[in-house]
Order: structure tokens, then C-alpha cells, then sequence
């Protein structure tokens, strides 16, 4: 997987810069709230959620057992059907083949389908590196790329900007990119849509080659599909000649009757919507309409070491509804900059360390940047227990190692070996009694510390229990 947001620290203390931020925890505050009360709507109004939501876990299951039969299935059908396939390693190896591909066309721009797969490997530094210019043609993924900032949310990934922000930007910006913004625009929604929209119209019009993400894969077709709710979309799909699609090969389910379930709990769980307003499928090619070559990319980039982990691959079942974003009281104060990914949030916490390894600092610390409430694993709608696999990564963590997991090891050791000596224990208790007075109300050291910031150290009794009972109870 391609590397950290340039310049991020570990989750600790980029989150305690983000709660101290009070414009961001309201915008995030406000969004989350709305989309979870619209999804708990949504969800409710299906009598068979719970069967729905086990069926899909099912499906994704059985696929991952044999996702290399299926893969191999879905090359021979997007073939068929007239498309070429290409296997990609790491981010490395998918940007060099999407470069390619788009320099065989003769083109310098491309616009993009809204695509969590292209972000995770870094594809528009790749193509601008090459001098190919990307257009993302998702509203909040144009608010983003023009405010050269990051994305912050699975479906949402400029949540963390408000309207006013969101005008400013647009004022500031779209000159540059393409179409300036209308003059005397206000922050009204819809105000802001239209200049979107005008402002992408003529990208999409003259754009020759188009680049997407998928949703799902059908494999015994070889159909890939995209859900979306602007229409953006549906314009990068049919409108170029050439399109190139880049997916993670987790995105495979076998059959259209699986492709039915998902289509059931996918829109209620991100956009509370009972179906997406754009379901776009495309199989291979065709001779009267749409893309006349497609190109699909399948990406691995650390999920085949994902998928040999027995409960850690539980995060491939992932179909990307943010659900356990809207529901996470750490994401909503800390905001989706904090985890150094795009993926955000819990499935973030489990899914980056596992795609990218857990050496570095911010991966090391993403186990960690949960409560473990649960509440994420109560919304999936595949059913992830992701507080299973935090715990599964923070002993992984604690086995490679560092400063303050050899520590707390020492002390486990220190604490059995007095533990099991009846007469050290109480001549320890003893002297902890007798120097009550002089104990501090935070421990020294950096983990210890911040975890006694907010909390005091409860106060040690006058003296020991035993010597209590002795005198008291004899």
C-alpha cells in the first residue's frame, strides 16, 4: 500500500490536535448525527435486516475461500466480453500500467469516478507525475482536490468542511482548474451544485478517457458495477472512449443473485437511501454504446497478506458504506485526518495497518484508536467484528515490540514474580501504605502519563487489607 499522508503523526497526537479544533468537531458532529438518524430510518423500515445482513457476511466469506477460482473466473468473462485485464502487485505496479494505458491514447487529462482504490494507491500524483491531469468529478471529491486537502470520510470525504468553506474554495479555485465559479455565489446548496455542475459539464464532455473504482464484480459475467447518487458517475462511464477501471480483487462476488443482497443493504446503510438514484453496470464492450476499449486493473497492494490472516480478513468483507464511521464517538471527534489513510474510522483502524503493515508509527497506533464500544460492529451490514480484530492487531503491535510494550512486559514480569510470593506481596503493601504521602497523582512516563492526564490515581488506604482483617477479623 502506497504511504501515509505526507507529514501525518501517529493517531494520538494528530487526534488531540483535531479535538481541539471546535469548527471541526461541529461539522463532524452535525454530519454524522444526520446520516446515522437517516440510517437507522432506512434500516428499520426492512423486516429482514438481520437475515440480509448474515446472507451478505456469507456471501463475502465464501468468496474470499475461494477468491483465487473466482478472480480467475472474472478474467475469463471481462475477456469475453471484450476487455483486457491487468494484475497489479502493489500501488507501484497500478500506477505504471493506468500511466501507460493513458499514454497510449495520446491524452493528458482523464476525469474519475469517485474511487477509494485510486486514492489508496495515489494514482493522481502518479498521473500528474507523468503529465496527466485528473479531474475527480465527485462534488465532495472536487471540493477536495480544488482545496488541496485530503478526504476525510468513505462517503463523505469532504464532511469535514462546512458551506461557507466549501464557497470559499470554489471562489478561490475553480478558476484554476477549469470554469471559475459564478460570480456572487452563496453557500446555499444548491447554489454550490449548479457551480459543480457547471464546472465539470465541459470536463465531461471533452474527456477521452475516463478512470473509476468499482463497487462489485459480478464474476461469472465479469460486469463491474458503481453506485452512486450524483450522476458523475454514470458520465465517466459512457462517455469516454477509453475507460480504466482499477479495483481491489476483494470486490469480486460470484453471481448476480449475490450482487442482490448487496444492492439491498449497501445504499440503506451509507446513504439511507432505500437504492442508489445511479446503479451503472458495463460488461466488457460494445460496439454501439459506451467505451469502445475498458481496461481492468485488479489491485492486491497487501490484500492476498490480509486474506492469510485468519481474523484479521474479516475487513475484506468491507463494501465501503461508512456505516461505522457515522457511529464511532472517536471518529466523530477526531475526524478522518487523524488515521493517515483514506480509509477512516474503524474499518480504517483495521484495514490500513493490515494493507500497509504494522512498522510505522501511525499504523502501530491505529489498533489503539478505538473504545472498543462496539457500537461499528452493531451498524455492518456484512457483519465485521471489528473490535475482534482491533484486539487481534494490538497483540500483533505489542509482539513486534518498542519502548513502552518492553516495559509493560518488564512490569507483567515484576508483578507475577511478586504475585506468586505470598511475603513480597505484603511487605510491598505494607511500604505503599506507609508512603502514601509521598505518591504522585500522574505516573512518570510518556503511555502512563497520558493515561493518567484525565484520570487520578486512586488514593492507597492507610493500611493494607490483610492487616485490616487481621486485627478486625481474627
Amino acid at each position: 500500500m502506497s504511504g501515509t499522508f505526507v507529514g501525518m503523526p501517529a493517531f494520538p497526537k494528530a487526534a488531540h490536535e483535531a479535538v481541539n479544533n471546535p469548527t471541526l468537531r461541529g461539522n463532524l458532529r452535525h454530519a454524522t448525527h444526520t446520516i446515522r438518524a437517516k440510517r437507522e430510518k432506512a434500516v428499520a423500515e426492512v423486516s429482514d435486516w438481520a437475515e440480509l445482513r448474515e446472507a451478505g457476511k456469507r456471501i463475502k466469506d465464501r468468496t474470499l475461500r475461494r477468491l483465487d477460482h473466482y478472480l480467475v473466473q472474472l478474467e475469463e468473462s471481462v475477456v469475453a466480453a471484450g476487455g483486457t485485464v491487468h494484475w497489479a502487485a502493489d500501488a507501484d505496479e497500478a500506477n505504471e500500467i493506468v500511466t501507460q494505458l493513458v499514454k497510449m491514447t495520446g491524452e493528458s487529462e482523464v476525469v474519475k469516478v469517485k474511487s477509494m482504490a485510486t486514492q489508496e494507491i495515489g494514482l493522481n500524483e502518479a498521473l500528474e507525475a507523468a503529465g496527466i491531469r485528473a479531474y475527480e468529478t465527485d462534488l465532495a471529491e472536487l471540493i477536495v482536490q480544488l482545496g488541496k486537502d485530503r478526504p476525510s470520510h468513505i462517503l463523505v470525504p469532504a464532511i469535514h468542511r462546512n458551506r461557507g468553506e466549501i464557497r470559499d474554495i470554489f471562489e478561490r479555485e475553480m478558476s484554476e482548474w477549469g470554469r471559475p465559479a459564478p460570480e456572487g455565489l452563496t453557500d446555499t446548496p444548491a447554489e454550490l451544485a449548479e457551480a459543480a455542475r457547471l464546472h465539470l459539464r465541459e470536463k465531461f464532455l471533452r474527456a477521452k478517457v475516463g478512470i473509476s473504482g468499482a463497487n462489485f464484480m459480478v464474476a461469472d459475467t465479469g460486469t463491474l458495477v458503481v453506485v452512486e447518487s450524483e450522476g458523475n458517475g454514470r458520465m465517466c462511464l459512457t462517455l469516454p472512449e477509453t475507460l480504466i477501471s482499477v479495483v481491489g480483487i476483494e470486490k469480486i462476488v460470484p453471481t448476480w443473485q449475490d450482487l442482490e443482497v448487496f444492492l439491498q443493504t449497501l445504499p440503506r446503510s451509507s446513504t439511507a437511501e432505500r437504492m442508489n438514484p445511479y446503479t451503472s453496470t458495463w460488461t466488457g464492450t460494445t460496439d454501439e454504446d459506451g467505451p469502445s476499449t475498458f481496461h481492468l486493473v485488479l489491485l492486491d497492494n497487501g490484500r492476498s497478506d490480509t486474506l492469510a490472516d485468519e481474523v484479521g480478513r474479516q475487513a475484506l468483507r468491507c463494501i465501503r458504506c461508512s456505516a461505522c464511521l457515522n457511529v464511532c464517538p472517536v471518529y466523530e471527534r477526531a475526524g478522518g485526518h487523524a488515521y493517515g489513510s483514506v480509509y477512516p474510522g474503524p474499518i480504517g483502524a483495521i484495514l490500513s495497518p493490515q494493507l500497509r503493515g504494522t512498522e510505522s508509527e501511525i499504523d502501530a497506533s491505529l489498533p489503539y484508536a478505538s473504545s472498543l464500544c462496539g457500537a461499528c460492529y452493531e451498524v455492518c451490514p456484512v457483519a465485521i467484528d471489528i473490535p475482534e480484530v482491533l484486539v487481534h492487531l494490538r497483540e500483533r503491535v505489542a509482539d513486534q515490540g518498542g519502548a513502552g510494550h518492553r516495559l509493560e512486559k518488564a512490569a507483567i514480569k515484576a508483578a507475577g514474580w511478586v504475585l506468586d510470593r505470598p511475603a513480597a506481596l505484603a511487605a510491598g503493601e505494607r511500604l505503599a501504605s506507609r508512603t502514601r504521602g509521598l505518591h504522585p497523582n500522574r505516573l512518570p512516563g510518556p503511555g502512563a502519563r497520558q493515561w493518567t492526564e484525565s484520570r487520578d490515581l486512586p488514593k492507597m488506604p492507610a493500611e493494607p487489607f490483610r492487616d485490616w482483617w487481621r486485627k478486625n477479623r481474627r
